[in-house]
């Protein structure tokens, strides 16, 4: 049946979820209203698998979204933290709300052009840590904010990096935290919270990654995730003492993260095998080892808005979200003990039957210099004739296209089109080595890869090779405009979502604590600027033949709205059919179930006319 896409729209998920510090209460994030926002369930349903939970009760209600949420740790105080920013703008300021949700205190007032990001609660629920840009716009500070005064600065950084990972010894006296200089450089820091004295943890500068980090029982030593040791990333024991490291559990792929229970027994593991996310348990002191049942019958992954699962105080239950290509995401409870899992939300699927969603398959095609790229298949439905088809491509670039659910891609695959999204070099999942293939001058071989993606769509005869579109949204913007400059020949159509069209213009204008991270990836201005200029589709513009469809956010803090801007001015200068949809409300991506509503079936409809 031919469902409107207003129908895919109103597709609901829901995600993040943590415990109360008594168990009793569950809250997560569901974009159920239009906007994410906090929800909580409670009950003895939490507990056991039984007799359906009540409908969950909504706990934020402004008009922009909630970044995430974070429930007082301590037994029977049911305050929680949550996070939320103005428009897309990425600012996020924290609120706390009374255990009742009668009353909302804005904990960052006076800051609101920092963001701030929340670390960790202090054991007695009296105090936590965050990290914020309040003193440069540069740099981020960690900072202690007890919940009856102000904030106090802990440790004043000199370099720029988020500050993430939090996590606090058993004590409450020290803690260890991660600075991010770039996707693939991070430092491992430990302080102490009285003095402020800061150690490193890690080598300074070196190629690792690291995060999530957990102490120990006695607080003697870390568990941490990391690929300093190993191509993938592993969980490791790091000893304070000697800051010795050994690996603890490894797969030959990324244990994506991790989760400590409190009784600092188990652990639950979320390992990404080929785009697939596999939940995970291991016992640390006797090293067994089991999985999570399979849901719905049908393999998927942890939430793909990168939540990871959480223990209950009991440290037997464990609360997560999971989603997969032919189901949108839900918060689910496995009781490890009885090996038992349940829904605790049923988000609505827009009245559309499951069995109307399309299930992808895992195909490897092959590309320019002899190497096979993953991407995930989607066959169009009631296919009567060779088929059109869009390649969507994954931002990042350090990202994945994962076998979660979109709805986009099920409009399109239940609309006639076959869908490919691959994992073009630069995405992880495969591996350091893999996910540098198209650093800073190997940038156009990942665009390569796109182009042998359409040949191997064209190569099959249920495809018709002239109606090929190619769509992405962030980086994936800048691999639509770069395929339609360098390969022109091959497209029908492109849509670009909040893309890069100039990286010169881009490094200079993103926001300053994100320069001189994205400059290790795609190049630095002091050294690389003429190639930068000269891979920037807005110099190859000439060469776009098809039509071009762009949307942007206005506020987009990390791809300025200046890049659509430029790309949109010079196409109309050439007479090149191209649509422009600017959201004043909106930043780096469109969250708003209204702005939704009138940009996708604008997509749809120029598919529809020239693909």
């Amino acid at each position: 049946m031919n469902y409107a896409i207003s129908r895919y729209l109103n597709i609901r998920q829901a995600y993040g979820p943590v415990f109360s510090g008594d168990g009793r209460r569950l809250a997560f994030l569901s974009n159920i209203t239009g906007l994410p926002q906090v929800w909580q369930v409670e009950g003895d349903r939490l507990a056991s698998a039984g007799e359906p939970l009540p409908w969950p009760e909504q706990l934020s209600f402004a008009g922009d979204r909630v970044m995430g949420a974070w429930f007082s740790p301590a037994a029977g105080d049911g305050r929680l933290l949550y996070a939320r920013d103005v428009g897309g703008n990425e600012k996020a300021q924290l609120f706390l709300l009374s255990a009742d949700g009668a009353t909302e205190t804005a904990l960052t007032a006076g800051y609101e052009e920092a963001m701030h990001l929340f670390g960790e609660w202090s054991a007695d629920g009296h105090s936590f840590l965050f990290a914020a840009n309040r003193r440069d716009p540069m740099l981020f500070d960690l900072y202690l904010q007890p919940l009856d005064g102000p904030a106090r600065l802990l440790w004043p950084n000199d370099q720029p990096g988020f500050l993430w990972h939090v996590a606090l010894a058993p004590n409450g006296r020290r803690a260890a935290f991660v600075r991010a200089a770039a996707s693939f450089q991070h430092d491992l820091f430990e302080i102490e919270l009285n003095t402020g004295v800061v150690r490193p943890l890690s080598p300074a500068g070196e190629e690792a990654r690291y995060g999530p980090v957990r102490y120990l029982p006695g607080g003697r030593s870390l568990l941490v995730n990391t690929d300093k040791v190993s191509d993938f990333m592993v969980l490791a024991h790091l000893e304070l003492n000697d800051l010795g490291l050994r690996p603890l559990a490894s797969r030959e792929w990324d244990i994506e993260t991790f989760a400590l229970s409190p009784d600092g027994r188990k652990l639950a593991l979320v390992v990404n095998v080929d785009g697939v996310g596999e939940l995970q348990a291991l016992d640390l002191a006797t090293g067994q080892q089991w999985a999570a049942p399979v849901l719905d019958g049908t393999p998927g992954v942890m939430s793909a808005l990168l939540d990871r699962p959480v223990f209950a105080p009991d440290s037997r239950r464990l609360a997560f979200s999971f989603t997969s290509p032919t189901r949108t995401a839900d918060v689910f409870i496995w009781d490890m003990a009885a090996n038992q899992s349940w829904p605790v939300t049923r988000s609505s699927h827009g009245g559309l039957p499951r069995a109307a969603f399309a299930a992808p398959e895992l195909v490897r095609y092959p590309t320019f210099d002899g190497r096979t790229i993953p991407a995930w298949f989607y066959r169009p439905a009631g296919q009567n004739g060779p088929a059109p088809a869009v390649i969507v491509v994954h931002g990042g670039p350090e990202g994945q296209s994962l076998a979660a659910f979109n709805f986009l891609i099920q409009y399109l695959a239940g609309h006639g089109y076959a869908v490919l999204a691959p994992n073009v070099r630069g995405s992880t999942g495969y591996g350091k080595a893999y996910s540098h293939l198209d650093d800073v001058e190997r940038r156009m071989e990942s665009v390569a890869d796109l182009a042998h993606a359409a040949a191997w769509l064209q190569a099959r005869p249920e495809i018709d090779g002239r109606r090929l579109a190619v769509y992405g949204g962030s980086y994936g913007g800048f691999m639509v405009l770069a395929a339609l400059t360098t390969y022109p020949d091959l497209w029908a159509a492109g849509v670009c979502l909040v893309g890069i069209s100039n990286f010169v213009t881009f490094l200079e204008n993103t926001s300053s604590y994100r320069r001189a991270h994205r400059e290790k990836e795609y190049g630095s201005l002091e050294r690389d600027r003429e190639f930068l200029a000269g891979i920037s589709p807005i110099h190859q513009v000439d060469k776009i033949t098809a039509p071009l469809m762009v949307i942007h956010g206005a506020n987009d803090p990390r791809v300025p709205a200046g890049e659509a801007a430029q790309i949109v001015a010079a196409l109309r200068q050439r007479d090149v059919p191209v649509e422009y949809l600017l959201f004043e409300d909106e930043g780096h991506g469109l969250v708003k179930l209204a702005n939704k509503l009138v940009a996708y079936p604008a997509v749809v409809a120029f598919l529809k006319r020239y693909v």
